[in-house]
């Protein structure tokens, strides 16, 4: 589903250039729960940041679906983006002042067509993320952990293929830890492609394969028993 071959990624400050990804090579089948991990400052986020398409590498090639992302414009960038791929973010970012029901509703704002029944399945993703009786509060009225959930619902409601978690439970105390990574597991077994960023290894092995990332360098895989 998944396809990077070669990929690097430089950024030009003035004259000094930093390579950050460098001859990144890697795939990930459809249904797969990959986990790429690697410490800080070792080129995750531009590689998440790459998956999900909203960087552009330097070199290599990126195919998504068959699909050479190359060939695409940004209006073609954002619909593929929209169509395929759900975000979970560390920070959550709901809007404040906005319910859950409308922070989830808020991807199928830039969809082609607004659904009919798109509050009734925004409802449905937070009654199935455990948020049903909650649809109507505000961030400010949730905790970390109901906060991420509703991120969940929110990257699920255009049912996209791919959900590319970017350390998502980096926030969290350990019941809710424990309570995003279920939910994962289980979007998993529903034949969801998920991608997780780590860096923590007790969070890792909840995939069944954990792609590892060092000084913008893939240097080892491990698969899950």
């Amino acid at each position: 589903m998944i396809e990077l071959k070669n990929i690097t990624k430089s950024f030009q400050n003035g004259t000094i250039k930093t390579d950050v990804l460098k001859d990144v090579t890697f795939g990930v089948q459809r249904g797969e729960f990959v986990a790429i991990m690697g410490s800080s400052g070792n080129g995750k986020t531009t590689l998440m940041n790459i998956l999900g398409c909203m960087l552009k590498m330097s070199g290599g090639s990126y195919a998504l679906d068959g699909v050479d992302i190359e060939t695409l414009d940004d209006d073609q960038l954002s619909d593929l983006r929209n169509k395929k791929i759900g975000f979970v973010f560390q920070s959550f970012n709901l809007l404040d002042g906005t319910s859950a029901l409308d922070n989830v509703l808020l991807p199928l704002v830039y969809a082609e067509e607004y659904p009919d029944d798109a509050r009734e399945r925004a409802t449905q993703l937070l009654e199935s993320v455990g948020l049903g009786d909650r649809i109507h509060y505000k961030p400010g009225e949730l905790s970390g952990g109901q906060h991420q959930r509703v991120a969940i619902a929110r990257a699920l409601v255009n049912d996209p293929a791919i959900i590319l978690a970017d350390e998502p439970t980096g926030n969290l105390d350990s019941e809710s830890v424990r309570e995003i990574m279920d939910i994962l597991k289980r979007l998993h077994k529903q034949g969801k492609t998920i991608i997780l960023i780590t860096h923590d290894i007790n969070i890792a092995r909840y995939a069944g394969r954990t792609v590892f990332l060092r000084d913008g360098k893939i240097y080892n895989e491990e698969v899950s028993k």
